[in-house]
């Protein structure tokens, strides 16, 4: 559990949900008078595409900020069996299917036929799309995104490493407190810093830990380790689509995809 001051707290735990509450109705309103300004022979036109990914972007916000009282929680989260293996596998596909806009491949690796155990599958999928998503800002074409999944002893290790440029040794000791720390504004045009803290509270809300390896011109590879046990009752069935009225997909990978991403083709 990370140590936070009173300020940190009082952001976390008030500041950032009420801002995120704040610009949920407006970006509502945002959505639905695009979808009704936009017509088919304009739907592909890159002010089209740029209005949609400045939504999606703004939407993934809302979502982050409204995690941040989770981040002071330490309770356990409530889980259920979950076959990890096909699980992870479509969540990888999604990704794939949209990263090749920024000329990147993504991979799922796993010698595992199958992998019951049992999370907050919510909450697991919120940290997978964090970690993609960072990987998928920081990683230049050609590159490529490896998510492994492997049981090792007690733990199930799920992890995501990319060829990108790494982290300089001098942040490896901040980047779980950039949102609280002052940045440039071309700092923030790639997140304000929540994604790794979310994932830590996820790892940490199972019961694991998330390790962080990174070295400049080497990527980086973030593991989470989770304990493999298993609940009493049945697996649950492994949700193949998202049917949320948006492109879930597109949202998770919004920061990190170009604006020609957005057209309806893929937002389809």
């Amino acid at each position: 559990m990370a140590e936070f001051s009173l300020e940190e707290k009082r952001i976390l735990g008030s500041v950032l949900p009420n801002i995120a509450e704040a610009l949920r109705s407006p970006l509502n309103n945002l959505h639905m008078a695009a979808q009704r300004l936009a017509v088919p022979e304009t739907q592909d036109t890159a002010e089209s595409a740029i209005l949609q990914q400045s939504y999606y972007r703004m939407l993934r916000l809302v979502s982050n900020l409204a995690m941040g009282p989770e981040l002071l929680s330490e309770a356990p989260f409530e889980t259920q069996n979950l076959e990890l293996v096909v699980w992870l596998d479509e969540l990888c596909r999604q990704a794939a299917s949209i990263a090749h806009e920024t000329g990147v491949k993504v991979e799922f690796i796993c010698r595992e036929r199958y992998i019951v155990t049992a999370v907050h599958r919510t909450y697991l999928e919120r940290l997978v799309w964090n970690l993609l998503s960072n990987a998928l800002k920081f990683t230049p074409a050609p590159g490529c995104i490896s998510v492994m999944l492997e049981v090792k002893g007690k733990q199930v290790l799920l992890s995501v490493k990319d060829t990108g440029p790494g982290i300089p040794p001098e942040y490896l000791e901040t980047v779980f407190g950039r949102w609280a720390q002052s940045r440039r504004l071309d700092d923030l045009s790639r997140g304000i810093g929540l994604g790794l803290p979310i994932c830590r509270r996820v790892a940490e809300g199972h019961g694991g830990r998330l390790l962080l390896e990174s070295r400049e011109g080497e990527g980086t590879l973030v593991t989470v380790a989770l304990p493999h046990v298993r609940r009493s009752g049945e697996v649950r069935d492994v949700r193949m689509d998202y049917a949320g009225g948006f492109s879930h997909v597109m949202m998770e990978l919004s920061d990190a995809l170009p604006y020609r991403a957005f057209t309806e083709v893929h937002l389809d």
